[in-house]
């Protein structure tokens, strides 16, 4: 089992610089931050880019994977972003991962002005954005039309750090996305879908799992051969509460076959409100178990 740390692109950076250099220390897997203009209840608050704060990270880090949770295309065209995903997989030596959805509704497009669109729709598109991405990060040259992106002899010298190109790890809970997950996905991540309560939250989860396998198999593809994550943030009790509750997270994603579970970053109140020396307990106490 690995875990990440999910740091929200909300401070000045000498708040936050502290925090990225604390995942890597504390022997978090990999620490990742929201991809978004702003973000539900935290929209009026300060917010930061994700590009430009993961390359900082970058800069004060040496070990550690980052990556965005999760791009999308609301806001994003492929052929501009792919030139800031090969900068940072550079700046990084290689330690980018690229997390990315299909986009949901809400401030993303609202502040665009765009019009909101159907499941149909965003899932469409999202397959799109995938594919081109996929293209734009593994062919020297690409030129490619649909229905939502278009590309005519974009560029991708120098090409990736990592080959073929930077990890997918794409948000999926539908059919469609799944089926998309199978198909490009060095890894899947979900939410879960039901949070009622913690029960059917993780019956929820499981049901996915058992969702990813079928798409999986529609494609010919091993399960081994795709990591899966685990987004905590979605449960419906705080996943670092407590050392306790959060080893329990563990154990129950372990036995679901999740390879990886990501965390948000305790903040003082509000969303993932919670305290700090939960955090350095599971780093000292939880962590250095998971490599024995």
């Amino acid at each position: 089992m690995r875990v990440g740390i999910v740091i929200l692109p909300e401070h000045r950076w000498w708040v936050a610089e502290p925090k990225w250099r604390a995942a890597e220390e504390y022997g978090f897997h990999h620490a990742w931050t929201y991809d978004h203009l702003g973000w539900r209840s935290l929209v009026d608050g300060p917010w930061f880019g994700s590009v430009p704060t993961l390359t900082a990270a970058a800069a004060v880090t040496s070990r550690i994977r980052l990556g965005t949770m999760v791009a999308s295309p609301n806001f994003r065209h492929p052929v501009p972003f792919a030139r800031d995903l090969t900068t940072l997989d550079d700046i990084s030596d290689g330690r980018f991962t690229l997390g990315i959805g299909a986009g949901g509704l809400g401030y993303d497009t609202e502040v665009l002005g765009a019009e909101q669109i159907s499941a149909g729709t965003r899932a469409g598109r999202f397959e799109e954005f995938v594919e081109l991405l996929d293209s734009l990060l593994t062919k020297p040259s690409t030129t490619w039309q649909g229905e939502h992106f278009a590309a005519v002899e974009a560029r991708s010298a120098p090409g990736c750090v990592q080959l073929p190109r930077i990890p997918f790890v794409i948000a999926a809970n539908g059919p469609r996305t799944m089926r998309l997950a199978a198909r490009f996905g060095q890894g899947w991540v979900t939410t879960g879908t039901d949070r009622e309560s913690l029960d059917s939250w993780w019956r929820s989860v499981g049901e996915a799992c058992r969702r990813m396998d079928e798409a999986l198999a529609s494609v010919g593809r091993e399960p081994a051969t795709l990591d899966r994550y685990l987004q905590s943030d979605a449960c419906p009790q705080f996943s670092l509460s407590s050392r306790e509750f959060f080893e329990d997270v563990l154990g129950r994603a372990a036995e679901l076959g999740f390879t990886d579970v990501l965390a948000p970053w305790p903040r003082h109140d509000g969303v993932y409100a919670g305290a700090e020396s939960v955090l350095e307990e599971v780093a000292a106490e939880v962590l250095p178990k998971l490599f024995t």
